[in-house]
């Protein structure tokens, strides 16, 4: 398994958002060498394009625009279980408790210059109305909690354009226009305000042939980020550089982060944003405004994703990627229930986690699924059909509060 913990740690989402993104999860570890299977791995999560400039202003620019006024979110919130073990990707909603597989994206490597290549991320979006997933032109995609919204970003692999979604109708509720473009989109826990990461450039280049594939190393292009109010209307946007690289000699426990692609998200409350580090701990946080602040006190995060570690009760904490998994005793630190999964992602209640497992034995790593598991690991059932995760195309799941 110490392949696995090494080159699949934080295997989206992007979360999610992903990239969460999608967050060049694979690559979030010093440890990451640039050869071997390793970059297999970062080339299905990471995405790349050619430059598009953007202009970086001094100040924080706030444009005025109207609001939109979004559908209310169901109540109660739907808790049954669907599942879909015979396609892959899949053709139905992947649901349990109170978590779903709101969007799932793939990947294909394009040709851009001499040895360098990108990775577009094709996205699919839940359709309420087949029950199933629909293929969307945007360049990145986030649904919002409650499932009746998204935010998309209009172009091909950047965009100045954000819009709202009404996922039932499939209609646009409005546009909201950027100065800046930018690269990732994520919702607010309430789900009235969307977080959107500006770039300079595409943030994910490659370069090499086969198993030598590596991301081009020429820092991230983050500029920014916009905070934009649905209910307003206004986008504010604030200066915000990335994490450099670390160096020799620089202070001891210095947060650093080597990924070109640099998405931040949201707190658990919605009251500040985190950016990701390749150090632990995995994030630090800012005001809206940009301020560093400490991490909130109480909060565990799933590594790399803006789901909560800790369950609804606040009574058991997600443990660590590995062969078994393990879910531990807020108050005490005792181990809870151990779990044969491979990776533990989000709680789907109290008693029940949405985790990646293994098909048959686990003799291969790579092949594997959503599965829903209890917390001492007696109970299993498959939500997903198992996938070669490793494999050309292979689909990457989006989990969203339902």
């Amino acid at each position: 398994m110490t392949r696995l913990l090494r080159d699949t740690l934080e295997d989206w989402a992007d979360e999610a958002r992903v990239p969460p993104g999608l967050a060049d999860r694979a690559l979030r570890r010093r440890a990451w060498k640039p050869y071997g299977a390793a970059v297999l791995v970062a080339a299905m999560i990471a995405a790349i394009a050619v430059f598009v400039t953007g202009q970086r202003e001094p100040e924080p620019v706030v444009r005025p625009a109207t609001g939109i006024t979004l559908p209310p979110r169901p109540s109660p919130a739907p808790t049954d279980v669907r599942t879909d073990v015979e396609h892959s990707p899949p053709a139905k909603l992947i649901a349990a408790g109170r978590m779903a597989v709101s969007a799932y994206y793939r990947t294909s490597l394009e040709p851009v210059s001499g040895d360098q290549k990108r990775m577009r991320y094709t996205w699919f979006l839940y359709d309420p109305r087949t029950d199933g997933y629909e293929q969307t032109p945007y360049a990145w995609v986030d649904a919002a909690p409650g499932m009746q919204v998204a935010a998309v970003i209009e172009g091909d692999l950047l965009g100045k354009r954000v819009g709202v979604m009404d996922l039932n109708t499939r209609q646009m509720l409005g546009w909201f226009e950027l100065e800046h473009s930018v690269g990732s989109v994520a919702w607010s826990p309430d789900g009235t305000r969307i977080l959107a990461t500006a770039y300079s450039g595409y943030p994910n280049l490659m370069e090499g042939e086969g198993d030598q594939v590596h991301p081009v190393r020429t820092g991230s292009p983050r500029t920014g980020y916009y905070v934009i109010d649905t209910r307003t209307g206004e986008t504010a946007y604030h200066e915000l550089p990335p994490l450099g690289d670390s160096l020799p000699g620089e202070e001891p426990g210095k947060p650093f982060n080597m990924n070109n692609r640099q998405d931040l998200g949201w707190s658990l409350d919605g009251t500040l944003i985190w950016g990701p580090t390749a150090t632990d701990p995995d994030r630090l946080f800012y005001t809206l405004e940009g301020e560093p602040r400490p991490a909130p006190e109480g909060e565990r995060y799933r590594r790399g994703t803006g789901l909560s570690a800790i369950s609804p009760d606040g009574r058991l904490a997600l443990g660590d990627d590995g062969l078994p998994t393990k879910i531990t005793e807020v108050g005490t630190g005792q181990v809870a229930g151990r779990q044969r999964v491979l990776q533990l992602h989000a709680w789907a209640d109290d008693e029940n986690v949405i985790a990646l497992g293994c098909a048959g034995k686990c003799e291969n790593e790579f092949n594997n699924g959503l599965v829903l598991v209890s917390v001492d690991g007696s109970r299993m059932t498959q939500l997903a059909a198992n996938r070669d995760s490793n494999g050309d195309g292979a689909w990457r799941w989006v989990l969203t509060p339902r």
